[in-house]
């Protein structure tokens, strides 16, 4: 009987190093080249021996992409895209943060300038046309920011008598999205590059509100609550997914897969937690994963 219990005991710690062998690590041990298989000549695989990857992200929204103390982004889409690093077998050190703007992510994309993009990055047709998207792994929503003291914005609507200016930044599904609502683009629209410029060019007076996502904007209110404030409710849904090259489909199955385990295991909440969800706001239930 012990010979056959020592035989059983030997057999089972053969298993488990031949699954090692295998890549099925997931703990935060070993995350070199030799933890993880990849197909032959996928992304996944190029990536993984390269032991390096490129990653474009904001670096001025708040709780989302925003140059923290150590010079490098910080907030909720850093720490999904670590996520996904980390099930590639890339140590967190190797990743290139690339600042990527709105209006340039689908540029980066197409020009092989980063390896995946993950930047409040809304989900539509239009960007379908020259990328593709894993995800969603979040649904925002389009909001309004206004000084603390102003009274007469109180939604969209609020826009469609001319008198009022609102910001945002080029290239951005908010920006197109208020052109809706005014009267006159030329005059009311004022665009920037960036949503620090917006915030600062509300403060200072030169428009008189910003409109983006409602989680961006609740960034800026809490580190300023004494300057700003939201107007309304949201009157958009923002599904955020990650973009990719449009041929990529095994990338982007493999990301898809990522952000669903992920969302089952608690380390999506805890991404949330540490970071979007220290401004007060919700995270709600994991959205479907589009397998488009």
């Amino acid at each position: 009987m012990r010979f056959k219990r020592v035989a059983a005991v030997a057999a089972a710690a053969t298993l488990a190093l031949g699954m090692a062998a295998c890549g099925g690590d997931d703990s935060d041990e070993g995350t070199g080249a030799g933890s993880k298989s990849f197909a032959a000549g996928s992304t996944m695989e190029r990536l993984n021996k390269a032991q390096k990857i490129k990653v474009g992200t904001k670096f001025d929204q708040p709780g989302f992409g925003q140059k923290g103390l150590s010079g490098k982004p910080e907030g909720f889409d850093v720490e999904i895209a670590k996520i996904i690093v980390k099930e590639l077998g890339i140590p967190e050190d190797k990743i290139e943060y690339v600042e990527t703007p709105s209006k340039v992510r689908e540029d980066v994309i197409v020009n092989g300038t980063v390896d995946l993009v993950a930047a409040t990055y809304t989900i539509n047709d239009k960007r379908k046309e020259r990328i593709a998207f894993a995800g969603p792994y979040y649904e925002a929503g389009q909001n309004i920011m206004v000084r603390k003291d102003d009274t007469s914005i109180t939604g969209p609507d609020s826009f469609k008598d001319g008198t009022k200016k609102v910001c945002s930044v080029t290239g951005s599904t908010p920006i197109e999205e208020i052109k809706k609502y005014v009267k006159d683009v030329a005059t009311q629209v004022v665009p920037f590059d960036t949503y620090d410029k917006c915030r600062d060019a509300l403060k200072s007076g030169q428009v008189d509100a910003v409109t983006t996502d409602n989680v961006i904007l609740l960034g800026y209110i809490a580190k300023d609550e004494a300057s700003f404030k939201m107007a309304g409710d949201n009157f958009t849904k923002e599904p955020y997914g990650i973009g990719v090259k449009k041929e990529d489909t095994d990338f982007r199955n493999f990301i898809n897969d990522v952000l669903e385990k992920a969302m089952q295991d608690g380390r999506w909440k805890k991404a949330w937690d540490d970071t979007a969800g220290k401004f007060g706001a919700t995270l709600g239930d994991a959205p479907t994963i589009n397998r488009y």
